[in-house]
C-alpha cells in the first residue's frame, strides 16, 4: 500500500502544520500533531477527490530518498518532522 511521505510543521506555539511535498497545497493542520495526523487522511481525500473532478489521479509518491535528492524540498526534510500517510487508508473496523 503506498504511503505519500508529510512534512509536519509547528507553525506557531498553539498550532501545527502539515504537508504533503508530492501534493502541492494538500494540507492539514491542528492544534498539535496529534491533531494534524487524524486529519491528514481526509485532507488526501479531499485532493483526490478535486483531481478526479478535474479528470486526473494522484501522482506517485515519491520514496524518501527521492525526496531528500529534490533541492526543493531537502531543507524542510532536515529541520522538520516526517510522517508517513497511508493512502488510501485502511477502512476503520466496526
Amino acid at each position: 500500500m503506498p504511503h505519500y511521505i508529510a512534512i509536519i510543521e509547528d507553525t506557531d506555539p498553539d498550532a501545527v502544520s502539515l504537508w504533503f511535498p508530492d501534493l502541492p497545497g494538500c494540507i492539514s493542520g491542528g492544534d498539535d500533531v496529534d491533531e494534524a495526523l487524524e486529519g491528514a487522511p481526509e485532507a488526501l481525500a479531499f485532493y483526490a477527490q478535486e483531481l478526479s473532478a478535474d479528470g486526473r489521479q494522484l501522482p506517485l509518491p515519491r520514496t524518501l530518498d527521492e525526496l531528500k535528492a529534490d533541492p526543493a524540498v531537502a531543507d524542510d526534510l532536515r529541520k522538520h518532522t516526517v510522517a508517513l500517510i497511508e493512502w488510501p487508508p485502511l477502512p476503520e473496523a466496526e
